[in-house]
C-alpha cells in the first residue's frame, strides 16, 4: 500500500457542477431544486422540434421560466441574445420528462431561449422582445467554448515543465546533505525542496502515482507513520525532525530523486485537463485550509504555514493564466482574487515576521489565527466561480 497522496476532490466540486458560483450567471436555482420565490413561473417545453414557446413579448425585470425536457435525451437551456453571443441564465443539464426553473432578470432588449441537446442538436427559439426599465438587470456572459480553455492549459503545463528542473536539483541537494550525515544541512534543504513541489498545485492530478510517492501523507497505511511503504517529502519531515539516523533517511532522500526523475521522464505523456484547471485554483487552497492553516499535515518542522504560502503562489500563477478569460466573464473578479490573495500572503508574511523560522500553525494566537482563517475562507468563495463561470457552455 502507497501513502495517501496530497490531493482531495472537495464535496464543493459536486454542487457546483449543480449550481451557479458567483453570480456571474442568472440562475436562481437552490440546491434542492426550488426556484425564488415570485410569480407563476412560465411553463416551457423543450423537445428535438422546439426549444420552447416562450411569450413574444415580456416587461422588464425578473423572468421566471418553468423548462421541461419532452426529449429522450438531456438538454442544457439557456436565456442568450438572439446570436446566442451572450448569455443571461441557464440550466446545465436537464433530464427527460423533467422540470427546472430557469430566472433571470432582463434589461430591455431582444433574447431567445436556446436548447443544446445531448445528442447534437442545437435549437434557438422565436425572439423574446422584453420593453421597460429596471434595476440589477443580468450583464450576461460569453459563454465558454472548451478550445479557450487550451492555452492557458498549454501556458501550465510549460510552467510545470519549467519548475521540474529545479525540484530535482533541490531534492538532489537534500540527498547530498543526508549522504555526508549533515542532518542539520538537510533539515535547512527539506523546506526549500518542498515548497518547490507545492508551488505545483494545479498538477498534482496529472502526476499519478508519483504524487503520493513524492509527497504522500501517512494516512490510512497500516503501520501509520513507520509504515515502509510511506515515502516522500513528508516521510523525509518525520524522520528528520524525530531523530532518524542518516542511515535511516538516506533511502528515503534517495527514492525520492529517483521519483522526481520518474515525474520529469513521465510528465510530458500526462495529460492536465483543460476542465480541471479552473477547479484546482480553488481545490488548492482548499487542501491548503485543511491540511496546512490546521498544522494537520506537520511531521515535525512545523512549517504548514510556509506550505501554505506556497500554495498562494500556485494559486497566482493559475489565476493569472485564466485571467484573460475571466474578464470576459466576471470583468472584477481577477481584481479580487488577486487582492485576496495578496492579502493572505501579506498575513502569512507577518506571521513569519523577521524570525529565521516559520513558526508553527499551533502556535499561532487566536487573532492572527482568526485573520488567516477568515482570509482564507473568503478567498475560497472567491475561487469557488470559477469552475462554473469557465466550465464551457455545451455549444450555447
Amino acid at each position: 500500500m502507497t501513502a495517501r497522496a496530497r490531493f482531495r476532490r472537495p464535496l464543493l466540486a459536486g454542487a457546483l457542477a449543480l449550481a451557479v458560483a458567483g453570480g456571474a450567471v442568472g440562475l436562481t436555482l437552490a440546491l434542492d431544486g426550488s426556484a425564488a420565490a415570485g410569480p407563476a413561473p412560465l411553463a416551457v417545453t423543450v423537445d428535438k422540434h422546439a426549444c420552447g414557446a416562450p411569450p413574444a413579448r415580456l416587461p422588464a425585470g425578473p423572468v421566471d421560466f418553468e423548462v421541461r425536457d419532452a426529449a429522450t435525451t438531456f438538454v442544457s437551456v439557456y436565456v442568450t441574445d438572439p446570436t446566442g453571443a451572450r448569455a443571461y441564465a441557464e440550466i446545465r443539464w436537464l433530464g427527460p420528462n423533467h422540470s427546472l426553473p430557469l430566472s433571470a432578470s432582463l434589461a430591455a432588449g431582444r433574447y431567445a431561449l436556446r436548447c443544446v441537446f445531448s445528442d447534437g442538436p442545437v435549437l434557438t427559439s422565436s425572439t423574446v422582445a422584453v420593453s421597460g426599465s429596471a434595476t440589477d438587470t443580468e450583464t450576461g456572459y460569453r459563454p465558454m467554448n472548451s478550445t479557450e480553455l487550451e492555452q492557458p492549459v498549454t501556458a501550465y503545463r510549460a510552467y510545470v515543465a519549467a519548475a521540474l528542473p529545479h525540484l530535482l536539483d533541490a531534492a538532489r541537494t537534500l540527498d547530498a546533505d543526508v549522504a555526508r550525515g549533515d542532518l542539520a544541512a538537510a533539515r535547512t534543504d527539506w523546506l526549500p525542496a518542498h515548497l518547490a513541489y507545492e508551488r505545483l498545485g494545479a498538477a498534482y492530478n496529472s502526476f499519478g502515482d508519483f504524487d503520493g510517492d513524492i509527497d504522500g501523507r501517512p494516512d490510512g497505511l497500516p503501520d501509520g507513520v513507520d509504515d515502509h511503504g510511506w515515502t516522500g517529502f513528508l516521510a523525509i519531515e518525520h524522520a528528520l525532525w524525530h531523530g532518524a539516523p542518516a542511515d535511516r533517511v538516506r533511502p528515503l532522500t534517495q527514492k525520492l530523486v529517483a521519483d522526481v526523475n520518474g515525474l520529469i521522464a513521465d510528465f510530458p505523456s500526462e495529460d492536465i485537463d483543460s476542465e480541471d484547471l479552473p477547479l484546482r485554483a480553488h481545490e488548492i487552497l482548499e487542501n491548503a485550509l485543511q491540511f496546512q492553516l490546521t498544522g494537520q499535515e506537520d511531521q515535525g518542522s512545523g512549517t504548514t504555514l510556509a506550505t501554505l504560502d506556497a500554495n498562494a503562489q500556485g494559486t497566482q500563477e493559475v489565476v493569472s493564466l485564466l485571467a484573460p478569460l475571466v474578464r470576459e466573464r466576471d470583468p472584477g473578479l481577477v481584481e479580487t482574487l488577486d487582492q485576496g490573495l495578496a492579502t493572505l500572503r501579506g498575513q502569512l508574511a507577518a506571521a513569519h515576521g523577521s524570525a529565521a523560522d516559520w513558526p508553527a500553525a499551533a502556535s499561532l494566537d487566536r487573532a492572527t489565527r482568526e485573520r488567516l482563517d477568515g482570509t482564507l475562507g473568503a478567498l475560497l468563495e472567491q475561487l469557488a466561480a470559477l469552475p462554473n463561470l469557465l466550465s464551457p457552455r455545451n455549444g450555447a
